[in-house]
């Protein structure tokens, strides 16, 4: 899947996923009435709207971007329901012909994290039939509890030729409590040779991206926030063979001049992901025009203004 990944983003010229986290605020009130009108004011109901609104983004964007990250959470808070509505989108994302990155941040020991990987990227066995759980395409890691948490992910992808992406440096404020802590190796007292934890992270993700390899770059990407630019300069060194996920543009504050160090010289590399600032577009001032009506427009609106500002920056 990453070597799909890579011919899409090449034949686009847009490194772009968009993120179809959706709330409730961000709905148009004229699709939640729809929604709640047929199913009322339940589960149900924010489900299909959800459902709704995200069909209406991936229609408008579908041609102009590579790839789409449903946040796994925003469903999981309408319950069943809310993990029907994310199936679904899902599986309307691939009949767009769009590569899915499902943002579930998993990440357990054995069995358990066998069982997430099957679910959301493999097949699970029921009697003398394989089925499909989620079937995306690419997966986020939390790699916290080390190697024995990543590598039942890494056994499937495998399997099935898709691909994971490693939490290594996030975008948010408060990450650095525990990713910028420096380590001393194992048995060293100089202060000399510590290390903050993002790097000896993104050393690991090296060693299993060597592991996996697509045609250009890993089926093993990382995720590092566009909001530490200086930081994916080094990450990017250190992982040169895996794709980098970048959160953090757009409504955390990321911009097109912050991403270069992410990307190879040939304008690889590297994939960046805006969410609000995308499927909520037509609430910003900017793309005030369209209108609740027009959120779908407002949305390309706003692709299309990310486009060229990456394209700037990077080509």
């Amino acid at each position: 899947m990453i070597n799909q990944l890579t011919e899409k983003i090449k034949k686009l010229e847009a490194p772009i996923v968009v993120g179809l986290d959706p709330t409730m605020k961000l709905v148009p009130e004229f699709i939640k009435k729809q929604a709640f009108d047929e199913y009322g004011e339940t589960l149900k109901g924010a489900a299909e709207a959800v459902l709704r609104y995200n069909k209406g983004i991936v229609d408008a964007v579908c041609d102009l971007v590579p790839a789409v990250k449903p946040q796994i959470a925003m469903y999981e808070q309408f319950g069943l329901e809310g993990m029907i509505a994310f199936q679904k989108t899902v599986a309307y994302c691939k009949e767009k012909g769009l590569i899915v990155i499902g943002d579930i941040k998993r990440g357990d020991i054995g069995s358990t994290s066998e069982a997430y990987a099957v679910g959301h990227l493999g097949k699970v066995q029921i009697g003398s039939k394989e089925c499909c759980g989620f079937d995306e395409d690419f997966v986020t890691v939390n790699p916290y509890l080390g190697s024995d948490g990543v590598k039942p992910f890494i056994d499937v992808c495998k399997k099935e030729k898709k691909g994971i992406f490693v939490l290594v440096k996030t975008s948010n404020p408060s990450s650095g409590e525990f990713q910028d802590r420096l380590i001393l190796p194992e048995g060293s007292t100089d202060a000399a040779e510590a290390k903050p934890l993002y790097e000896i992270v993104g050393e690991k993700v090296a060693e299993w991206a060597a592991d996996h390899m697509g045609e250009e770059y890993s089926y093993i990407g990382a995720v590092v926030g566009a909001t530490y630019p200086e930081m994916g300069k080094v990450l990017r060194q250190i992982m040169p063979k895996s794709y980098i996920l970048v959160p953090g543009y757009g409504a955390q504050g990321g911009k097109g001049k912050d991403l270069t160090h992410f990307f190879d010289k040939d304008g690889l590399g590297a994939i960046v992901n805006s969410s609000r600032g995308i499927i909520g577009a037509y609430s910003q001032e900017k793309y005030a025009q369209y209108g609740e009506e027009g959120y779908a427009d407002a949305a390309r609106a706003a692709v299309l203004d990310m486009r060229e500002d990456i394209r700037t920056a990077i080509f």
